[in-house]
């Protein structure tokens, strides 16, 4: 379908290009807790009416929200949408690629959502508290055999899912406030020992 404000792209290039953004990574994080308005998110983000509605916009066009409902509200209508959570593995969901590029092809289209997720991580960093309970930190580039990485893939992906079931409202009584980006891929085999050069 068409998409009135990314038109004429395909719809993969479409949800990379809406979720490159950090206020609708944090849109869509509060989406997987609860259905919310324009006017509930733009007052949770602190962001104008304008805005919500525009970033909330692009997410419905690229597929990624659903429709959770509608309230009156003063003489109008305010819809009411949520992250459309999909199983592991299927186009879309937590985890799966967000790219069509042929395998063993670099895709750079993808550049813009890794630097929405870099912003958005470091926004979050400023919040991170020392609370005594479990964290985990690992960034790390390696070389492993098949059955390991599609075990460690699998790992994440059971991770995020749990996270994004139960994921609830925002500050409901008995919730913490979390991070968890993952960002599992390949590498291509060239181009290793030129870039440690760098």
């Amino acid at each position: 379908m068409p998409s009135r404000y990314l038109p004429g792209m395909p719809s993969e290039i479409r949800t990379m290009r809406a979720v490159a953004h950090p206020v609708r990574l944090r849109m869509l994080s509060l989406l997987t807790g609860a259905a919310m308005s324009a006017t509930e998110l733009a007052q949770e983000l602190g962001i104008t009416h304008a805005n919500a509605s525009y970033h909330l916009r692009l997410l419905v066009s690229a597929g990624m929200l659903e429709p959770a409902g509608e309230e009156n509200v003063r003489g109008g209508v305010a819809k009411r949408y949520r992250y459309l959570v999909r199983p592991p593995g299927s186009p879309g969901a937590p985890g799966s690629p967000g790219t069509a590029a042929p395998p063993g092809e670099v895709d750079p289209r993808q550049l813009p959502v890794w630097q929405a997720i870099a912003d958005e991580l470091l926004r979050r960093a400023h919040h991170q508290v020392r609370t005594g309970r479990p964290e985990l930190l690992t960034d790390a580039e390696l070389w492993v055999d098949p059955e390991t990485w599609q075990r460690a893939v699998a790992l994440a992906a059971e991770a995020s899912n749990l996270l994004h079931t139960n994921a609830r409202r925002a500050r409901t009584s008995g919730t913490m406030r979390v991070n968890a980006t993952m960002a599992l891929f390949e590498l291509a085999r060239k181009n290793a020992q030129t870039e440690s050069r760098r």
